[in-house]
């Protein structure tokens, strides 16, 4: 479902081919869990989850450390997986004709990126590279349709919180919009 892609899409980069040109290095699944828990349980847009619960999502996820100035999601690509911030910094720019860069926003402890692309199957629309040492959680695509297959009520959890975050973007994008009209007549 979430890995199907239009015929005339660029090539799909998986997780694992990013995560080895990043030269990530795979965390501890345990540690990961800890510092998921901590990511989740402070966001006011996630849903609460039980602790059996956050258990069986941990099965679905993989947790790695990427260090400083690296590429993590290429703007124009067709990604299958969204990463989780779990410890430190990520840039989210928009890369420009002329090769330059403008800044979209940083991604902080329990921001998600590369989520349109999984769920709409859509090319990336920014580039995110790593500004400070990071760990991450990783989500595929084929660890999604597995989650909705097997545990449909977790998919539901984590679907809700992913439309609770593109919701709340693209209230904060209608203002920035309507700011910049009112201020334009």
């Amino acid at each position: 479902m979430f890995l199907e892609r239009d015929e005339e899409a660029p090539p799909l980069v998986p997780w694992d081919v990013r995560a080895t040109q990043l030269q990530a290095q795979p965390l501890d699944p345990a540690d990961g869990a800890l510092k998921f828990a901590r990511a989740w349980s402070n966001d006011r847009h996630a849903v609460a989850l039980a602790d059996s619960e956050q258990k069986r999502l941990m099965e679905y996820l993989s947790f790695v450390g990427l260090a400083p100035d690296r590429e993590v999601i290429a703007q124009d690509e067709q990604g299958a997986y969204l990463l989780i911030v779990l410890e430190g910094t990520i840039a989210v720019d928009r890369v420009q004709p002329w090769g330059g860069r403008a800044r979209l926003g940083e991604a902080r402890v329990g921001d998600l990126l590369g989520e349109m692309s999984l769920l709409d199957a859509g090319t990336r629309f920014s580039s995110c590279r790593t500004l400070t040492p990071c760990v991450v959680a990783v989500l595929e695509a084929h660890a999604l349709d597995r989650m909705m297959t097997e545990d449909p009520r977790l998919a539901a959890v984590l679907l809700a919180a992913l439309a609770r975050r593109l919701s709340l973007r693209l209230r904060q994008a209608s203002a920035r919009l309507s700011a910049l009209l009112t201020s334009s007549t």
